[in-house]
């Protein structure tokens, strides 16, 4: 089974309709340049709302974090009540491993060899946990750090989701998510820009659209398997 993580949600509704739809994960993105940005408290009012209502079938949680200094990250995930930290900047492996096991880094490689250099640097420090996603790739833009709907680079993703647990991420929608998951094979996708109205506001529908396409593309990987 593919997993999905709907990012950038920043209001009850739209996570409701997240959980309903059998969303694996919820992002609430706490960089403030972010069209999405959400506060602890709305994060955090969200969270115990959703877990309230859905119980033990609720998704997990993540927060999304650009350069924010560890003690930070470790204080909204208690604060917030989130499950996991998505390192979305320049943090370096060291700070990934200062906040094992609830953080996984997000990397925007350019070339394969930044690929193996992601390989080599988080190889050793991703989460263990069977539930927990152990990287996500992004794609690359020189001056933001996601939330573009650019595409990742496919032939890059397929090369790390042969050595971790991948989210892929990057310009991800309901017509496209298929192909990327027979193309790449990765462990989850991530998904926001795609399924929004405007930023910061999702499409219903078009989430419901989208985490109906990965099953698809579950079952059909299922029927073509010896």
């Amino acid at each position: 089974m593919t997993y999905v993580k709907i990012c950038g949600i920043t209001n009850l509704e739209d996570a409701r309709c997240a959980a309903e739809a059998g969303a694996d994960f919820l992002g609430f993105v706490f960089y403030p340049q972010s069209p999405r940005f959400v506060t602890l408290a709305q994060a955090a009012a969200i969270t115990r709302a959703v877990r309230r209502e859905f119980g033990a079938s609720a998704p997990r949680c993540v927060g999304v974090f650009v350069n924010e200094p560890v003690e930070c990250v470790w204080a909204a995930l208690d604060h917030a009540g989130l499950d996991l930290a998505q390192l979305h900047g320049d943090e370096s492996p060291e700070e990934v491993w200062m906040l094992y096991p609830r953080a996984f880094k997000a990397v925007r490689p350019r070339t394969h060899v930044e690929t193996r250099e992601a390989i080599t640097a988080y190889g050793d420090i991703a989460p263990d946990a069977p539930w927990s996603p152990q990287l996500l790739i992004d794609a690359w833009h020189p001056q933001k750090f996601g939330g573009t709907g650019l595409p990742a680079d496919l032939s890059l993703a397929r090369s790390l989701a042969g050595h971790f647990r991948l989210l892929l991420a990057g310009g991800l929608t309901p017509e496209t998510v298929g192909a990327a998951i027979s193309a790449v094979r990765p462990w989850g996708v991530d998904v926001s820009s795609g399924v929004e109205l405007s930023k910061g506001v999702k499409d219903h529908a078009r989430i419901r659209a989208f985490i109906q396409a990965v099953r698809e593309a579950d079952n059909g990987r299922k029927n073509t398997a010896f």
